[in-house]
């Protein structure tokens, strides 16, 4: 059983940005730290600002981050009473908790025993039916795969295969028939067992262009559970985020506070204490719980930022035997947030992973941005472990405030060298599909490809009269009879003399020309339609307020 006691001494048994987060709230609090380390990561800017670290094996995850027995020891061998797991690697095993506990230290995050009920995911549905929490229909204990076809032949298709002890997307897969049900089991099993060293596979109906909605909870050792509100995490590929925000929006207030109560109720039916995040999925006016994370969120900063606290601090807190810092009812929302995450990955190739050093790295500095990074300019990504360098959090009062001022902060952010997902977040941002509500968890694959980064960089056009910062925006429906074409205009005259054309169109960025295919040349057209569209018209034509 975890012990809580007041912690003195933290180790953090994760790197990069998650690493840096935790340690500066732990020495805020005034506790000591001790940074875990691979042996590819001795010379990284997590390990460089540590005061204290400690090696604790070669590069390959299984043998450092992932090695439970040699991260034990080396939490004793430093002296520390206490273990941060972060999110990813370890953070949601339930036998790495249980090693915590039994060595006589603290494990900042949730029993293992709530691990173990709500990590596997038959057991967390089960348990949320029981609390009366919608669930998909599919399977609720573990069968045979003659069952599982049986099963889903009665339910129908598509269903979507999971991993019973699965997580981040890994191992799902869907199914339109039963055929296709059968020649994927035995994939899905091994990729169970491969990622997840349990095979055990379950299913659910697949429910088409829904969204991804959280809720973020928070237990205490003393049977207090509050929500701290929604987020929207729809915008995936490959069933795994991209941009999150907070709070979710476009949810009816009766929707939203049944979600609230929805993931408090599971909560309270595990007995959960510390992080956790209920995850669902919502069609329409319905929801289904989907899953409980346990642990803390790669997303947390957006709540933050929506919340004022610091769910780290209420992390190590709760980890100490202390009752929640707040109660419900003095907990507020202010304003919207939405985070993106700069994975070092290329969007023009499937985003592929990239590894290789880093030759220049900025964020933004203003009010209203938050950068979350793991790395610094001369760093190296490595091979053997995720590909995030890091997050970008905007805030501001309401959600379209916040898309706007979110295309300055990504037209403003340099990653050098390496390809990353910061031009997909750029084209996002001016998606007119995404400007006016959250996306369905699909809407990327259908949207986005190698040709959209083409027809973003040619929506912009430099204004060649520029000698001051004046700033606005019009819309302009322009006919252009050289091409034939018809198109609706949103463009931006930026503080730093760029124009941003937004060509507008409800089924994506760019509106199609009448009576014409769209074709791969599609972006040389559009930015010769512009600047067709500032040769014939003036600037104060356009934009009147700027002189």
């Amino acid at each position: 059983m975890t012990r809580h006691h007041r912690i003195r001494k933290l180790l953090i048994a994760n790197r990069g940005e998650i690493a840096r987060r935790i340690r500066r709230t732990a020495e805020r609090m005034g506790v000591q730290t001790v940074q875990l380390l691979s042996e590819a990561d001795t010379e990284t800017l997590f390990a460089r600002e540590s005061n204290e670290k400690i090696v604790v094996g070669p590069p390959p995850a299984a043998l450092s981050y992932l090695n439970i027995e040699a991260i034990v020891r080396a939490a004793q061998t430093v002296g520390a009473d206490a273990v941060h797991p972060g999110y990813g690697f370890l953070s949601e095993n339930a036998s790495f908790a249980a090693a915590i506990e039994k060595a006589g230290l603290c494990f900042v995050g949730p029993s293992s025993k709530s691990i173990a009920q709500l990590g596997n995911k038959i057991s967390a549905r089960e348990l949320a039916r029981k609390a009366g929490v919608p669930t998909t229909p599919g399977v609720t204990t573990p069968c045979d795969d003659e069952t599982l076809i049986a099963m889903a032949e009665e339910i129908g298709f598509p269903v979507l295969i999971k991993a019973a002890a699965g997580g981040g997307g890994r191992g799902m897969r869907v199914a339109y028939s039963a055929h296709e049900f059968r020649e994927m089991l035995p994939r899905a099993h091994a990729e169970a067992k491969k990622f997840f060293a349990d095979e055990t596979v379950f299913f659910e109906k697949f429910i088409q262009q829904p969204r991804h909605v959280e809720v973020q909870i928070f237990g205490d050792t003393h049977g207090n559970v509050v929500h701290l509100g929604t987020r929207d995490c729809s915008t995936q590929r490959r069933n795994q985020k991209l941009v999150e925000e907070a709070p979710a929006p476009n949810l009816r207030p009766s929707l939203r506070e049944a979600l609230h109560q929805a993931a408090i109720a599971v909560a309270k039916a595990a007995h959960y204490y510390n992080a956790g995040t209920a995850e669902f999925l919502v069609s329409g006016d319905q929801f289904y719980f989907l899953e409980m994370n346990t642990r803390i969120q790669v997303e947390h900063p957006v709540t933050e930022s929506v919340t004022g606290l610091d769910l780290i601090e209420w992390q190590l807190r709760v980890a100490q035997g202390e009752p929640l810092p707040l109660p419900q009812a003095k907990i507020n929302f202010t304003g919207h947030a939405i985070e993106y995450r700069m994975y070092a990955e290329d969007p023009a190739r499937d985003f592929a992973p990239a590894v290789g050093k880093i030759d220049s790295l900025s964020f933004p500095e203003t009010s209203y941005i938050r950068s979350d990074i793991g790395y610094s300019a001369g760093d190296t990504i490595s091979l053997h472990y995720d590909a995030m360098i890091g997050k970008l959090i905007v805030t501001a009062s309401s959600r379209q405030e916040c898309i706007r001022r979110s295309e300055e902060a990504l037209d403003s952010t340099t990653i050098g060298s390496i390809p990353s997902t910061r031009d997909f977040h750029r084209w996002l941002v001016r998606l007119s599909a995404f400007r006016s509500a959250p996306l369905s968890i699909d809407s990327i694959g259908k949207e986005f490809g190698p040709a959209s980064l083409r027809e973003l960089e040619a929506s912009f056009v430099k204004d060649a009269a520029f000698v001051s910062a004046p700033q606005g925006a019009a819309h302009v429906e322009w006919l252009s009879y050289e091409r034939d074409e018809r198109i609706s205009i949103r463009l931006l005259h930026r503080s730093d003399g760029l124009f941003v054309a937004t060509p507008v169109h409800k089924s994506g960025l760019f509106a199609a020309p009448k009576n014409r295919r769209v074709s791969n040349g599609r972006h040389t057209a559009i930015r010769c339609l512009v600047e067709e569209v500032l040769n014939t018209q003036s600037v104060a034509a356009l934009f009147p307020d700027l002189e």
